[in-house]
């Protein structure tokens, strides 16, 4: 299944993802520290030095080798300011291209109706999940119906079992087969040569028989009695005779074979039919006739528990879980889709709000990039007007100490000052956004993202309606099974 909200969630993405690499610095352009520079050139040595030779010349129009230096130190040092500057002027702009905002904004709308389809998708796969599930129900509906019309059922409603009484009527069973293995071992073990275990080993025997015979002719024979047709009624007449055979036959057998094998060690099978075949009532023991009444009495409490088990009437109770199970599938399923798009929509709008969020930052940063911007072009001016203070300082030093020591008079270009060539950064300004007219855009995005929300929940609102019209439809299977 694809991605939900593909597009809307690649916007999302985009526009809170980092969009530089780079490390703020406090001070882009270091202030020189000029008496360092004075005493490396040795400008006060070597001015000193020139002026005893009268060197410049009086006439000269030309810097000499220092003056030059000097001038070659400033411009070398404006130079590499200029090149910081670039690198920073070239960061500022890769920051300002990469908030895309042209982008973002242009894709806006696209998402809009991506995401509205995506949500109509999934609004669809559950109307069609769902209206299976109102199918299903309304088949068990019509088949429970048809149950209760042919079977005359109309007055009554099925007797069915939660899974813990289920649950409590099979330990029944359980108990009883425990315990009749346990009683019927005590008289068995008499005149068993391997004592109470072997008198259990029968015992469990005669017990598994007596209860699980009359289980399974409890749970799907002798309810038969009941049913409308008269074939069925013979099948549970038959069952109530097998259940009497059953109690009555096996524990006549365990009480003569209790007797038989307490004074017989041979043939004791043989004896024990001679004896039912001839005198079937006849037992000396009375604990033998202790030992018949206690597996009639497990028997008779074995039907009772395995015919309260469900509905009295043959297949009415599975008719009628059926016919619960597949309304319960129905009215969960609906709730789980409700849930499932009311997820989505919260999803989306919290990503929408996301998305205005993240556009508002964009915005704070774009300012502050340009902001960032003017302020470093602004010190690169400072830093060439200090780097001119800087060259005329130590020009002034170099002519001072060259003019105390010289005999003829200065040239006249000792007077004239300093001034250092300025350099004009070139400023891409292609990306750069006003604030007002962002503040615009985001703005309008923001109405569009509101009107893409307001649709994610009309589409939610008209789908929840669409899910609920199913059951105007067939109302009845909802409020019980219909009626014929």
């Amino acid at each position: 299944m694809a991605p939900r909200f593909d597009s809307l969630n690649k916007l999302f993405e985009s526009v809170r993802e980092a969009n530089h690499d780079f490390r703020v610095t406090t001070d882009p352009f270091p202030p020189l520290d000029v008496e360092k520079i004075e005493r490396t050139m040795e400008l006060e040595e070597k001015g000193k030095r020139n002026g005893q030779s009268n060197s410049p010349p009086e006439d000269s129009r030309d810097l000499d080798e220092v003056e030059r230096s000097i001038s070659e130190r400033i411009d070398s040092l404006r130079d590499d300011a200029l090149q910081v500057l670039e690198g920073h002027l070239n960061n500022h702009a890769t920051r300002l291209r990469n908030l895309d905002f042209d982008g973002h904004f242009s894709r806006i709308q696209v998402v809009n109706n991506a995401s509205v389809d995506d949500f109509k998708a999934d609004v669809s796969t559950g109307r069609d999940e769902l209206f299976g599930l109102r199918n299903d129900l309304k088949e068990a509906d019509e088949e429970l119906a048809d149950f209760r019309t042919r079977n005359r059922l109309e007055k009554r409603v099925a007797r069915t079992k939660g899974a813990l009484a289920t649950i409590l009527k099979w330990c029944v069973i359980l108990v009883l087969l425990i315990v009749e293995t346990a009683v019927n071992g005590v008289y068995l073990a008499k005149g068993n040569d391997q004592g109470l275990v072997g008198g259990i080993g029968y015992a469990f025997s005669f017990a598994f028989a007596n209860v699980i015979a009359t289980v399974v002719l409890g749970l799907f024979v002798v309810p038969r009695i009941v049913h409308r047709a008269f074939l069925w009624k013979v099948v549970g007449l038959i069952g109530i005779a097998a259940w009497l055979a059953v109690a009555l036959g096996l524990n006549l057998v365990m009480a003569h074979y209790r007797e038989v094998s307490a004074t017989a060690f041979n043939d004791v099978g043989r004896i024990v039919m001679e004896r039912l075949s001839t005198a079937p009532l006849i037992m000396n023991d009375i604990d033998s006739w202790v030992l018949f009444a206690s597996g009639v009495l497990f028997s008779i409490i074995a039907l009772i528990d395995s015919l309260l088990m469900k509905d009295p009437y043959p297949g009415y109770s599975e008719t009628y879980t059926r016919y619960l199970d597949a309304r319960d599938d129905y009215v969960d399923g609906k709730a789980d889709l409700i849930d499932q798009l009311k997820e989505i929509r919260d999803d989306h709008n919290l990503k929408v709000d996301g998305i205005i969020r993240a556009l508002s930052m964009r915005r704070k940063e774009c300012a502050a990039i340009i902001d960032s911007r003017t302020k470093i072009i602004r010190q690169f001016s400072e830093h060439q007007s200090h780097l001119e203070t800087s060259g005329r300082r130590l020009l002034a030093t170099y002519r001072e100490a060259n003019r105390s020591t010289r005999a003829a008079p200065v040239p006249q270009r000792f007077a004239t000052p300093f001034n250092l060539a300025r350099r004009n950064p070139s400023i891409d300004t292609s990306d750069d956004w006003s604030d007002n007219e962002l503040a615009g855009r985001i703005k309008e995005a923001q109405r569009e993202m509101a009107d893409q929300m307001t649709r994610i929940s009309s589409e939610f609102d008209a789908a929840v309606t669409a899910y609920h019209q199913l059951d105007t439809i067939f109302p009845e299977t909802l409020n019980g099974p219909a009626q014929a």
